[in-house]
């Protein structure tokens, strides 16, 4: 039996003040496995600025909350950030989240929960960054962004920055059951 011993570093406490570290703790895994995509989740435009700074010479998807998501007819995605990315070459992907489409208006309308949306709870179990992580390399598959079936670098955070960082086999939507994370990189630790 062969095994490899790679480190994870785990975070005191989920948030923001950790996206300097889990990108360049993402940086050196994706140097160390030769990988050329690196998905990023923003929503401001910052943290997927920042990636493209730090991940240059790399295909960076920033993925961003859909138009809507906070409040109606509003993109949360900064003009100022947007210009920064695209003078970075990143790419920026804004489309329907993959956990939390039409589903959701059955939530609000009926309430009740989906299926999407009971497998968004079940992937929060190990962390809303792994949850987020999950989700973007759906919604990129889809969009075609990134191949499905070779590894890749998905960055998220529990509610803004970055905190979390795995390296994943993205899957299509309707392939959901051949998403496979391989090893996580950093995430917060969970305390009790």
């Amino acid at each position: 039996m062969s095994s490899v011993q790679v480190p994870v570093v785990y975070f005191d406490r989920p948030g923001p003040e950790n996206t300097e570290d889990t990108l360049a703790l993402a940086k050196a895994r994706a140097d160390a496995l030769g990988l050329r995509h690196v998905l990023v989740a923003t929503t401001s435009g910052a943290t997927g600025r920042r990636a493209g700074e730090i991940l240059r010479g790399r295909h960076v998807v920033a993925v961003t909350h859909s138009a809507g998501f906070a409040r109606p007819n509003e993109q949360e995605l900064l003009d100022e950030h947007r210009a920064a990315m695209q003078a970075l070459g990143v790419d920026i992907l804004t489309c329907q989240h993959a956990l939390g489409g039409v589903n959701r208006a059955v939530r609000r309308k009926l309430a009740t929960y989906e299926l999407d949306e009971i497998i968004a709870y079940t992937l929060r179990v190990l962390g809303q960054g792994t949850k987020v992580c999950c989700e973007i390399a759906m919604m990129a598959a889809d969009a075609g962004r990134v191949p499905t079936g070779d590894p890749v670098l998905a960055v998220a955070g529990s509610g803004s920055g970055a905190d979390t960082a795995v390296v994943l086999i993205p899957a299509n939507a309707q392939s959901f059951f051949d998403l496979v994370v391989q090893e996580y990189v950093c995430k917060p630790a969970f305390r009790a």
